[in-house]
């Protein structure tokens, strides 16, 4: 496993929609190696997601993992989540606000709007298939990361302009707030 370099706003390869994975290719070495050096990234960047063109391999590879993360310690837990050609469905069109960061543009939040549900499509790092549903903040995670490989980064997404701030002014001015709404949608989403 091998720490990679973040790409950042700006590089091309964030600007691409990533080509899908064959599940012969997928097995293969090299890109065994890729997804751990993927799960490796995201850990010591302390990310709640990486996906593989944030580490400049243009392919739609997906990590996702949240477990006491100290950049965003209101985020339910999701265990370690490999998705390989992912598909997302929304599950009716109930949206809400999230304030989002991004490890490919540093020091940077802002307000985006997610589907509350979501029906996740994919393969596993062996080639299997998946398939599950989720909710909530959790929701809002796939969504962030499957954009990544479809060349969109959160914000694309950003309504108001005026909602982007930087982490520390995010934590002095809006990150009580932003907690009590994590808080509202855990109660009614579970996640």
């Amino acid at each position: 496993m091998a720490l990679r370099k973040i790409a950042t706003i700006g590089e091309p390869v964030l600007r691409t929609r990533a080509r899908e994975v064959g599940v012969d290719e997928l097995r293969s070495p090299r890109m065994q190696a890729l997804i751990d050096d993927l799960v490796e990234t995201m850990r010591d960047a302390n990310g709640a997601g990486l996906a593989a063109p944030q580490i400049h391999e243009p392919v739609r590879i997906v990590a996702i993992e949240v477990s006491n993360n100290p950049r965003y310690p209101y985020k339910p837990e999701i265990p370690l989540t490999i998705l390989v050609n992912p598909v997302l469905e929304p599950i009716g069109d109930e949206t809400f606000e999230n304030f989002e960061g991004c490890l490919s543009v540093p020091d940077l939040r802002g307000v985006v709007e997610r589907f509350a549900r979501l029906r996740v499509r994919a393969l596993d790092r062996h080639g299997e298939p998946v398939e599950f549903e989720t909710a909530g903040i959790s929701a809002g995670t796939f969504q962030h990361e499957v954009d990544h490989i479809d060349g969109v980064l959160f914000v694309d997404r950003v309504r108001d302009p005026t909602t982007l701030c930087t982490w520390a002014a995010f934590r002095r001015y809006h990150e009580a707030a932003f907690r009590a709404h994590v808080e509202e949608i855990v109660a009614r989403y579970g996640s």
